[in-house]
Parts: structure tokens; C-alpha cells; sequence
């Protein structure tokens, strides 16, 4: 017997009729936030939060619009840290 859906890690399995999906999993109780710009820490963290955001999205996403929703909630998230 196989469920709708199953989290595992940071990846979101879903079963829509017999076609498995992914995508990234967000937990409901974290906030979505990044290092702060204003912390002390060195220029490179921040671009490598951004590539790695990025990339989990390309490859956890199994459908262009998974990766275009996540891309978008990737890009808010940037916004709302300032």
C-alpha cells in the first residue's frame, strides 16, 4: 500500500496517480531565513547560499514548474532577509 506523500530529509515525495514527484521539503516550523548580510561572516557564504539553494532546487524539482515555484520561494526568502 503506497501513501500520497512522504518526506525524507529536505526532499518531498509525492505519489499523484502512480506518477512519483519531487520537490524540496520545507518544514513547517522553520523560518525561512539565510545568514544575515550584516554578519561578519566572509563574501563567498553568501553567494554559496545562494548556489546551494539553487541547486537542491534543480535537483530535488522532477517538473520545470516544481523548480520555477521553488525558485520563486528561494528569491522571497533573499528578499525578506534583505
Amino acid at each position: 500500500n503506497i501513501g500520497n506523500c512522504v518526506s525524507f530529509l529536505d526532499l518531498l515525495i509525492n505519489n499523484k496517480n502512480g506518477i512519483l514527484c519531487t520537490s524540496v521539503y520545507h518544514k513547517p516550523a522553520a523560518e525561512p531565513c539565510v545568514v544575515p548580510f550584516i554578519s561578519d561572516h566572509p563574501r563567498h557564504v553568501f553567494s554559496n547560499i545562494i548556489q546551494a539553494a539553487l541547486l537542491r532546487a534543480v535537483r530535488y524539482s522532477s517538473t520545470l514548474d516544481i523548480f520555477e515555484k521553488e525558485r520563486r520561494a528561494i528569491r522571497l526568502m533573499l528578499l525578506y532577509n534583505g
